[in-house]
């Protein structure tokens, strides 16, 4: 019964969830069946996450029925009924979310039923709810389209010749179809440099030079789009980059955490792509945007700061010696990590903070604690090992890790640059442990083909190195 959608969805719920959700099915409006509410009341009480088979059909069926016989028929029925009344329930709940949204709707209703005057009561209330809203994201856009698009449905059915608002149907649909679509291209770019793939971005040449031809970029959310896609793209990108902060700056208070904490995240992957080619001077301002976001809550999403991020913010964290700030972020914000991950992105948070402040004591011991589920922190794991191996001189260790690292990649799926990134630092820390330090001939060449390699993450490791057996 834990398995059913029914069991997954109801634990997802709050309490005031629960209690809305209770008040729905006490309405015969949304439920007129008694075992419906009986069900809901019992496994609210009754369900536990963290006990196995803490639902078992045969006992929730007595509570239900008492004193009647199992059948499995009824059981599912009361549960498809449940489920049902649970599913519409969160439909009405998405839909009172936008008041503009929801009296677009009622406006639509009036209109097909003929009723003029309360159409157009109902339409302006839209709009001037519409015109309260201190946001201007792409849901804002949206509604902008469908209001007129209403109101041009509205006018295009009266028997008389009457203006028609064509033309602001045509300019709203255009600005909400350009900035969904710049954003939709910030994505999949993004998504394309990690993971080496090719999309097809149907329109955006078109949409780019439109934007720069018109006066479009006075638009907050293409203007944040537009800039934060240039500056991905590469060229001209810190121009772009510049525009994107400033942008930002002007503009944050326009949008919902959740677009915000796109920017954010967009324009850290800016960074991230510019030290990654070894501009070691991004991280300071990458810090400073992870600062800012935490401060803030906004890289959190639905209550919870993503696995990659956490990792991130102690890595850009511990490059900058900032390690006071760093051990601070692992305790105050593990809470906001998901149960299932918590300890071991605890553990490796921690060896990495105790690497950089050079305690391989204490770092070792956490490394070798927790088998890691994620194939990049289990190789981030390893390249930790690897880089305390070779300051510790311990050669032996070195080379049966670095084959491991090698036989671990050939076992696991790689995409993108990160297949390409290990096997790198592989393949430079081989020469570097076999190098022959009174040779310059060997080491000049060495010291090349760390600077040439691309991707390599640990450059400035394997450089440093170099530098000091010269």
């Amino acid at each position: 019964m834990e398995k059913s959608r029914l069991i997954q969805i109801l634990r997802t719920f709050s309490r005031k969830e629960n209690r809305d959700l209770r008040k729905w099915l006490q309405s015969p409006s949304h439920n007129q069946r008694e075992d419906v509410q009986l069900l809901f009341e019992y496994l609210i009480e009754n369900d536990d996450p963290k006990q196995e088979n803490a639902l078992p059909k045969e006992e929730v069926y007595q509570k239900i029925y008492p004193g009647t016989g199992y059948d499995d028929a009824q059981m599912r029925q009361v549960m498809h009924f449940l489920l049902k009344s649970v599913e519409e329930f969160l439909v009405y709940q998405e839909w009172i979310e936008d008041p503009v949204k929801a009296r677009i709707i009622l406006a639509k209703v009036y209109r097909r039923r003929q009723l003029g005057r309360l159409f157009q009561r109902t339409l302006e209330s839209a709009r001037e709810l519409q015109e309260k809203q201190p946001l201007r994201g792409l849901n804002y856009l949206e509604n902008v389209y469908f209001l007129e698009q209403e109101e041009y449905n509205y006018l295009s059915g009266l028997r008389r010749t009457v203006p028609l608002n064509l033309q602001e149907v045509s300019n709203s649909l255009d600005i909400h179809f350009i900035s969904t679509k710049l954003r939709q291209a910030c994505l999949m770019l993004a998504h394309q440099t990690v993971f080496k793939v090719e999309y097809d971005l149907g329109l955006l040449d078109g949409v780019l030079q439109f934007v720069e031809e018109r006066t479009f970029l006075d638009n907050p959310a293409i203007s944040i789009y537009y800039h934060s896609y240039k500056a991905l793209k590469g060229k001209d990108s810190e121009a772009h980059f510049q525009q994107l902060k400033q942008a930002l700056l002007q503009y944050e208070g326009l949008f919902a955490d959740s677009d915000i904490r796109d920017f954010y995240l967009l324009a850290i992957n800016y960074y991230i792509g510019r030290m990654n080619a070894g501009e070691q001077q991004y991280a300071r301002p990458a810090f400073d945007l992870y600062k800012r976001g935490l401060e803030k809550k906004i890289l959190l999403q639905d209550g919870y700061l993503s696995r990659v991020t956490f990792r991130n913010v102690v890595t850009n964290g511990t490059l900058l010696e900032e390690f006071e700030w760093t051990e601070h972020f692992i305790d105050e914000f593990q809470q906001y990590l998901e149960e299932q991950y918590r300890e071991s992105i605890v553990h490796y948070s921690k060896a990495r903070l105790h690497f950089e402040k050079k305690d391989y004591d204490k770092a070792m011991p956490l490394l070798h604690q927790v088998e890691y589920d994620d194939t990049l922190m289990t190789l981030n794991a390893r390249t930790m090992l690897m880089k305390m191996y070779y300051e510790l001189n311990e050669f032996n260790a070195l080379d049966s890790l670095l084959e491991s690292m090698r036989m671990y990649m050939r076992r696991k799926k790689f995409i993108g640059y990160h297949k390409l990134n290990f096997k790198n630092i592989i393949r430079l820390t081989k020469k570097l442990a076999n190098v022959n330090p009174y040779d310059p001939k060997q080491t000049k060449q060495l010291q090349a083909d760390i600077e040439n390699a691309n991707p390599l993450t640990e450059r400035r490791w394997l450089l440093a190195q170099v530098e000091s057996i010269s």
